[in-house]
């Protein structure tokens, strides 16, 4: 690993390039907050891919293009005498000191649930109007609802064992089923929700990530789904003239076969 030394280094040069590109590159000279917005969000899910896949060389790649987003940003913002890059930095610096008194004051917090109980304390000492206001509008709705559950965990509001949340699921279930069965879709809807909401609570009870679950699922269904696809190519066949029983026999191969 580098040392303090070559990591700075490492960052000056990052950001004198970064004004050679702002002054000298037509592309990069056009770019405003606006613009690069959804780019930057583009940018944070291929990192977040890169981690699901536990590609280490990719997640290097993704790391520095997220990292020359905000690098971006401090830049505009410094050109239009918002801040900059120090700024951001100082600050990230002293909320962090602020945000961990057990380490840099008096307070006593030796488990991870009491750092985060302390974490929401103090965040509502700062201004927050409400424990769930740090979860950003957003925020995919799957994370969303895992982040609202955690925070409200945290400061009390939870249910005491894993077996009441299995009861609710239970409850939610019955209440879907009812309403699908009723062709009540407006209600429907709505249950289902609270359905999944339910699960989402268990993932969580259980430490279980449901984001990081659904996304395994996902590239589990495409891969297989890709297997079907390469099996009717080699066999000149279409989806159209095979049953679902047929084709589930090259879904059961795919999932022999580890896919």
């Amino acid at each position: 690993m580098h040392t303090k030394e070559e990591k700075l280094a490492a960052f000056s040069r990052v950001l004198d390039i970064m004004d050679e590109l702002r002054e000298k590159c037509p592309w990069d000279r056009k770019q405003t907050l606006e613009t690069l917005r959804h780019l930057t969000i583009e940018e944070t899910f291929e990192l977040s891919d890169a981690i699901v896949q536990n590609n280490i060389s990719d997640l290097k790649k993704e790391i520095g293009d997220v990292f020359l987003h905000l690098v971006f940003y401090a830049k505009i913002a410094s050109e239009q005498n918002f801040f900059d890059i120090s700024d951001v930095l100082n600050a990230l610096s002293d909320k962090l000191i602020s945000r961990h008194p057990h380490i840099y004051g008096d307070v006593v917090a030796d488990t991870e649930a009491a750092v985060k109980e302390n974490w929401e304390k103090l965040k509502l000492k700062e201004g927050n109007k409400s424990v769930l206001s740090g979860v950003a509008k957003g925020t995919p709705s799957i994370v969303k609802a895992y982040r609202m559950q955690e925070k409200a965990a945290q400061v009390g509001f939870d249910w005491d064992t894993p077996e009441q949340v299995w009861e609710k699921v239970y409850e939610e279930l019955e209440e879907f089923k009812h309403e699908i069965q009723q062709q009540n879709t407006v209600a429907a809807q709505e249950e289902l929700g609270d359905l999944i909401f339910a699960l989402i609570n268990v993932a969580r009870k259980y430490q279980l990530n449901p984001d990081d679950g659904l996304e395994q699922t996902n590239k589990k269904f495409q891969n297989r789904f890709m297997y079907i696809e390469n099996q009717l190519k080699i066999n000149n066949q279409q989806f159209s003239e095979l049953s679902l029983e047929q084709l589930d026999v090259f879904w059961n191969e795919a999932k022999s076969k580890g896919i």
